[in-house]
């Protein structure tokens, strides 16, 4: 009887030190960093102005290194200040990639790419918040230009991922190995090295004119990533398998990369080296796949659309198929159509799988938009088998995937976290659950942490502009924490977002 009354006012005493722990974290660590709250009448009309800037500040919340003055996220500090020593490299910098503490390439440059083609598309309509998307690829960018400064190799990964998935620290504390892993001519890794030059030749584009210096580095650098990338050919998930997966192993082959990044060297460098490339090898890359998943690991549709672009507006004549190739993927998302095969849910989300559902509907979203726009450029349609589809058409569906993102759905619930009166508010993310160093200095250890993780109190450090997993097939959502499939965030969820946003806050005004 005794040990079951000390067993249980243990249990009372540590729930209420993580109660005043989670208010005081509260309290101290969130002042700064939370804008203004903007509740809104009802859901029927979005403020996407406020959402793109949330969006875009959730960046800061993801940031390794030091971390600069002008940090916006004020309960994060610097953190991995010693990252690549541990083979004689400077990395310290780059984002991590989600509720984690590990830097992974992959998923990295696939993010870098998304925000600089965002703001390549719809900068213009970005206003005030352009320089703060400018910052967010510059973190990233400075990052993969250390990654890639000795030729041949690119540092891909910096973290131990199931040493980090051991413990539940704030990156700040951290204390598990911060390994290197690279690729090389003995090591290949096309995919992650065809990326990275896909990221650095988009984001060439983003500073041509505010800084031509940094803009001719990142593409010079992009063209010889690029070169090692289809020089050495293999999958960095064999080399690297037993760090990479099951993480962010390649499921979908390097081919769709070497497609996408040689998309990208046309647009940046417009040189037709690249051109003839993509003649040349398009078919043999998959380009008339039937495969419809965008995101981090397959990027077909991605360099289908980006490569319609030039025929529909720059008139590259000898891509006129990728039309063709983009229209098809155009018409398995429409319903009703004859190739449609898409799923969504009762509530009229797209649903591809359960693991994150939420990158795919923002990847998917976006690429309606700028397809819309090449079309409408155009002065072109999409044909599915008799019906037509207009670029308002397209619009009006990714509208309609945003709209339920940011609350218009069965939970009435925002899935970007600081939107909206309702939003997830234990989401799987170790710096936003855990203590800010303003509430609790002294250093939480590996297991410790795991107390807050279970605990069913709110995340004490509020991480605005989070994009969490979302809904099930069913629109369910149950807020917990250790359901890393719908609570988790990550940097390739909200990039491709940060475009969408854009164009719907200028289509869409707040109304007063």
């Amino acid at each position: 009887m005794t040990n079951y009354v000390s067993s249980a006012s243990l249990v009372v005493t540590t729930a209420l030190v993580l109660l005043s722990f989670f208010s005081t974290s509260l309290l101290l660590c969130n002042a700064a960093a939370y804008p203004p709250h903007h509740r809104h009448p009802s859901f029927a009309s979005h403020n996407y102005r406020d959402a793109l800037s949330k969006s875009i500040l959730f960046f800061e919340g993801q940031r390794s290194g030091k971390l600069p003055p002008n940090q916006r996220i004020t309960w994060r500090k610097d953190s991995g200040l010693s990252d690549g020593s541990a083979m004689h490299v400077d990395l310290v910098g780059g984002y991590y990639d989600a509720g984690d503490n590990v830097k992974f390439g992959l998923p990295m440059a696939f993010t870098t790419t998304m925000l600089s083609w965002s703001v390549i598309e719809f900068g213009g309509l970005m206003k005030g918040e352009l320089q703060n998307a400018k910052e967010a690829i510059r973190w990233a960018t400075d990052y993969l230009l250390k990654a890639t400064a000795h030729p041949d190799t690119i540092y891909v990964q910096v973290g131990d991922a199931n040493r980090d998935h051991a413990c539940w620290e704030r990156p700040e504390d951290m204390d598990t190995p911060r390994s290197v892993f690279k690729v090389d001519k003995n090591t290949p890794g096309t995919e992650v090295a065809a990326e990275t030059a896909a990221a650095l030749a988009a984001a060439s584009l983003v500073f041509r004119r505010s800084d031509p210096t940094y803009s001719k580095t990142l593409v010079k650098r992009a063209i010889s990533v690029f070169a090692f990338a289809d020089k050495y050919r293999g999958s960095y998930s064999n080399g690297l398998r037993p760090f990479v997966c099951p993480f962010y192993c390649s499921f979908s082959g390097y081919q769709d990369e070497l497609l996408w990044g040689s998309a990208w060297l046309h647009k940046a460098t417009k040189n037709p080296t690249y051109l003839h490339y993509i003649q040349v090898n398009g078919q043999t890359l998959g380009a008339d796949e039937a495969d419809n998943t965008f995101g981090w690991d397959n990027k077909h549709v991605g360099a289908r659309i980006l490569l319609s672009k030039a025929f529909l507006v720059q008139k590259v004549q000898p891509l006129h198929d990728y039309k063709g190739h983009a229209d098809n993927y155009i018409c398995s998302l429409i319903p009703g159509t004859p190739f449609s095969q898409t799923q969504y849910t009762p509530g009229g989300l797209l649903f591809k799988m359960s693991d994150s559902n939420m990158q795919y509907v923002t990847s998917t979203s976006f690429l309606l938009l700028a397809y819309a726009k090449y079309l409408t450029q155009a002065h072109a349609a999409v044909n599915c088998a008799g019906t037509i589809v207009t670029p308002r058409r397209l619009r009006t569906i990714a509208k309609k995937q945003v709209d339920y993102l940011l609350g218009d759905n069965p939970l009435k619930i925002s899935y970007m976290v600081g939107y909206g009166p309702r939003y997830p508010t234990r989401i799987h993310h170790r710096g936003s659950s855990l203590p800010c160093l303003a509430a609790h200095p002294a250093k939480i250890q590996c297991s410790s942490g795991f107390n807050f993780m279970n605990s069913q109190s709110p995340n004490p450090n509020i991480l605005v502009g989070a994009i969490v997993g979302g809904p099930d097939q069913h629109d369910r959502f149950p807020d917990q924490r250790s359901d890393y499939e719908q609570s988790e965030p990550a940097t390739y969820i909200n990039a491709p977002l940060v475009g969408a946003l854009a164009y719907l806050a200028h289509s869409f005004p707040q109304q007063l």
